[in-house]
């Protein structure tokens, strides 16, 4: 599979689009920012988001879409969630029709509740088919600095899958293939919203057993939501769903978890995102169209509900555990 073109040049779009790059891939990655498309070019560097970390002399560099969509034969998205309906409808008329779209965006659409996927599936008309999505344990800078890590790529059609898998296997990044987009993607999706919760639990001073206890209720109200969707209940114990969420909940590297520490400590929104200086936290707002999402299909889920009230109608982190344990007493399962 390739030539590939990678959309958008934060973190993980330049971390991706290295991995492609060293599993000998032909890769052009497309910038917003043109001084970060000649930094790329010119000293193999992406200082703004990923310092100190040199790129292949394979890997080519643009602020031009057009330029990095010639010949392209694979197209990957690594733009903001909520912003990629946008840039989508501008490149509509430059991509292949019969192009693999990859999504890496992990959130869920404010207003439509769309999935990603789906976002790209309307946008460009194409088969849910011809969308594929990688998640998983993927902290950008230590798959950056090659550190083993294991991925998951969801499509529906599983030769797809495999060709992408074969396209970005490395010596330090080991993709696995699954057909349960669904899953794959709402497990993406909601664990941001949980990093935000354990990021409040951290910067309130609470300890370990919190943390677990949000991780593990964090995932059984994914895997709720996913199963009212029609995902495979099992795609939330592997790479996609626990993976991924032990990762962005107990990582310093990231960014949901620190942007919740913030919340926790006593800062507001937008103290927070002035701190994160461009970098997005994605959960922020996803938790409302999580939530909606969750409403719609008749499905609790509590910890999300408590992150978009302190995220958006102004709750106080400090009465999040009181609300939490405070809930009528249940069965586990």
């Amino acid at each position: 599979m390739g030539p590939f073109a990678v959309f958008g040049a934060g973190s993980w779009g330049t971390t991706f689009a290295k991995v492609l790059a060293d599993a000998g891939s032909e890769v052009t990655l497309w910038s917003r920012r043109a001084s970060v498309a000649e930094s790329v070019e010119r000293d193999r560097t992406n200082p703004d988001y990923l310092p100190g970390v040199v790129l292949p002399e394979s890997l080519r560099a643009t602020s031009d879409p057009r330029v990095a969509l010639d010949g392209a034969e694979a197209v990957v998205l690594a733009v903001p969630s909520q912003s990629l309906r946008h840039n989508l409808t501008a490149w509509r008329g430059l991509i292949d029709p019969s192009a693999t779209l990859v999504s890496l965006a992990k959130g869920v659409e404010l207003g439509t509740l769309r999935r990603m996927s789906e976002v790209v599936v309307e946008v460009l008309g194409v088969p849910e088919n011809q969308v594929a999505v990688v998640s998983g344990p993927n902290l950008a800078k230590e798959i950056a600095d090659e550190q083993p890590t294991a991925s998951v790529i969801a499509c529906t059609e599983h030769d797809r899958a495999v060709a992408l898998q074969e396209a970005c296997t490395t010596g330090y990044f080991r993709p696995y293939t699954i057909t349960d987009v669904v899953g794959c993607e709402l497990g993406g999706a909601c664990k941001n919203v949980i990093a935000l919760s354990c990021g409040m639990a951290g910067g309130l001073g609470y300890g370990d057993n919190t943390v677990a206890t949000l991780i593990t209720r964090g995932l059984a109200e994914t895997a709720r939501l996913g199963v009212a969707l029609g995902a495979d209940p099992m795609t939330f114990a592997g790479l996609a769903g626990l993976g991924d969420l032990v990762a962005t909940c107990s990582s310093p590297l990231s960014r949901n978890r620190t942007f919740g520490e913030r919340l926790g400590r006593g800062e507001t929104v937008q103290q927070a995102q002035a701190a994160a200086q461009g970098q997005v936290a994605e959960g922020v707002k996803s938790c409302s169209a999580i939530r909606e999402l969750a409403r719609r299909h008749g499905v609790e889920m509590p910890i999300t509900e408590v992150v978009h009230r302190v995220c958006h109608d102004g709750f106080d982190p400090r009465e999040m555990a009181a609300d939490l344990i405070g809930r009528k007493t249940k069965p586990e399962r």
